[in-house]
């Protein structure tokens, strides 16, 4: 069943502007070796090179990305997926260039063709997944919603013939809506039995650094495994519009069979002052779980509001696919 797709969406709670594969470092680095963040290209985020400071003004330059169906002449398709909770079915799209045709060429990023990121108006109910394309440039996978409500889809990828983009759309899934929304500045999370702790402030114009801590029972967590090439994955969003930015991990990527925690250092990029909301993907034994936190972005680097002391509720794994 398609369900209806549209643009405008109303604010979520909670962040947004990078939405991305941020993670752990290769191996535990000490704080000062770090490098510094660099600023943001297009949907994605790279380690600094030697020589750029921290706190790079990024004025002027435009680090929001996620925000329409069409960008760089490339255009995502109406979503199809079920129209009502609990019905099961597939998400489908297409991608297609400025001449309408679909795409069917793309390059890899981070050990997949497309990344598919789905999450309700008001930042419950995040699942990033990867769907399969066919020959004609469609995608698709199984679907199933596990709640009411309007959803920002995003598909992020890179047609080898032009520049990586973020694109998106709108769904609505019928049913009887409870909004879950955030309104608390939140640093901590817990999940699966794990401990997530974010440190660092967020200042609006600027490169700034995040660093986050693993722990379970109190424990450093030291075996953090390579999750699509890197040691985590960071989604955020701005409360307001739900703007999406990709950030990179710092540090090299990690070889096969390697593991690294409890800590990890990366640069991101608030364009604005308010909340965000960000998801940090990472993976233990296999097994991939989702930390979520709302933060803070100062216009002039104070200190943002206290934390009012609850965790984040951790995503639910039953509803994460990979």
């Amino acid at each position: 069943m398609r369900a209806t797709a549209r643009i405008g969406l109303y604010a979520a709670g909670l962040g947004v502007v990078f939405v991305a594969s941020a993670a752990i470092a290769g191996g535990v680095v000490p704080e000062d070796a770090v490098p510094d963040p660099a600023t943001s290209h297009a949907a994605e985020q790279h380690a600094a090179p030697v020589g750029v400071p921290e706190q790079e003004s990024t004025e002027g330059t435009d680090m929001t990305r996620g925000l329409s169906l069409e960008q760089d002449g490339y255009t995502l398709g109406e979503v199809e997926a079920p129209g009502t909770v609990g019905e099961a079915g597939e998400l489908a799209f297409t991608v297609t260039d400025r001449t309408g045709e679909p795409v069917t060429e793309y390059d890899v990023s981070h050990e997949q063709r497309l990344h598919l990121i789905v999450v309700r108006s008001d930042g419950a109910h995040f699942r990033h997944v990867h769907p399969v394309m066919d020959a004609d440039g469609r995608w698709s996978l199984p679907w199933t919603w596990d709640a009411a409500g309007t959803y920002r889809v995003y598909a992020d990828a890179a047609p080898t013939a032009g520049d990586a983009v973020t694109l998106t759309r709108t769904v609505d899934v019928a049913g009887g809506l409870a909004p879950a929304r955030a309104t608390e500045v939140s640093t901590t999370a817990s999940v699966d039995g794990y401990d997530v702790a974010l440190d660092g402030q967020l200042k609006a114009g600027t490169a700034s650094r995040l660093t986050v801590e693993v722990t379970r029972d109190g424990e450093p967590v030291t075996t953090l495994e390579p999750y699509l090439g890197a040691y985590g994955h960071l989604v955020a969003l701005r409360d307001g519009d739900l703007a999406y930015l990709h950030v990179h991990p710092e540090g090299d990527e990690p070889e096969a069979g390697q593991v690294s925690g409890p800590t990890v250092s990366f640069g991101v990029e608030a364009p604005t002052p308010g909340r965000y909301l960000l998801y940090l993907d990472f993976q233990v034994e296999g097994q991939v779980h989702t930390a979520a936190f709302v933060v803070e972005a100062t216009a002039d680097g104070a200190p943002a509001p206290a934390p009012d002391g609850a965790p984040a509720a951790g995503h639910d794994p039953a509803t994460h696919d990979h």
